[in-house]
């Protein structure tokens, strides 16, 4: 399957489909660990729910942490 980006605001964003979601077992509320090898992009569903409130929480932190510097870079 190829893919292109959608414009999301200032961002790039992927659409992904129902059944790849459902063979995930993956919805809107599932947290996805983001990682490269360098080539390719890999998203990873976090299961433990603990590592998804701790991912929840370290994005929040840094969002609010680095506000400023992600507007001035987004332009």
């Amino acid at each position: 399957m190829q893919k292109t980006l959608t414009r999301h605001g200032n961002s790039l964003a992927i659409v992904i489909e129902r059944p790849i979601l459902e063979l995930l077992n993956a919805d809107a509320n599932t947290v996805f660990d983001v990682s490269t090898d360098g080539t390719a992009l890999i998203l990873t569903p976090i299961r433990n729910k603990d590592n998804a409130t701790a991912v929840h929480s370290a994005i929040e932190k840094v969002g609010k942490r680095y506000a400023k510097s992600f507007e001035e870079l987004a332009k």
